[in-house]
């Protein structure tokens, strides 16, 4: 839980690693100081013994970022008028089909298939499109129709954080309703069925 809090405050942790760990990061003997790390996912799956356990993926953090951040705290301390602190850094970034997505919002109308709010900003509507199973490692979801959903800001992020998931037959769960679709949106059950096991609690994770 700790962990899972860490990721919504953005908070980093710091990981101290073992030498009686199987990996090529660990020390020969005795335990190595390896810096701070940001939790960048979590999620739930089926253990070898065969109960649900909590994973979670960290990232981390540059030391050149780790160590002005940690300066600049300092500082902030006494001077709260300190301009905030600009890094240049290096990321690898998944590329999105934005097409895909910029078709999947007019197909609603930028309306959100959870409670159908349209949110009109000055240049025009907003609504986010929404990953059923995440891209990229240990997930691999892709950037497909299949595996979009067309949500507000809201619940994005609940449905990211596993406050609510989705049925087969589109009833939501965790939340009440029932998830609006248009007959052009097939969406996958492979996929509906991976959020469900690993991002909306199961019990035995409780």
């Amino acid at each position: 839980m700790a962990l899972a809090k860490s990721k919504i405050t953005g908070l980093p942790i710091r990981v101290i690693r073992g030498s009686a760990h199987k990996s090529e990061f660990s020390p020969d003997f005795g335990y190595k100081y390896d810096g701070l790390y940001q939790v960048e996912d979590y999620w739930q799956e089926r253990g070898k013994a065969g109960f649900y356990i909590w994973r979670y993926r960290l990232v981390k953090i540059p030391e050149e970022r780790s160590s002005t951040t940690s300066r600049v705290t300092e500082s902030r301390a006494s001077y709260t008028t300190l301009p905030p602190p600009r890094i240049a850094t290096t990321i690898l970034r998944i590329i999105r089909d934005t097409e895909t997505a910029r078709r999947l919002k007019k197909l609603y109308d930028y309306q959100c298939q959870v409670c159908g709010i349209r949110l009109e900003g000055s240049a025009g509507p907003y609504v986010e499109a929404a990953h059923i199973r995440p891209l990229g490692a240990p997930h691999n979801g892709s950037d497909s129709m299949d595996n979009l959903l067309c949500l507000c800001p809201n619940h994005h992020v609940l449905f990211d954080y596993g406050a609510f998931s989705i049925e087969d037959d589109l009833s939501l769960i965790g939340i009440r309703g029932d998830l609006e679709i248009d007959n052009k949106h097939k969406i996958s059950s492979e996929n509906l069925k991976y959020h469900r096991e690993h991002y909306f609690p199961h019990p035995d994770t409780l």
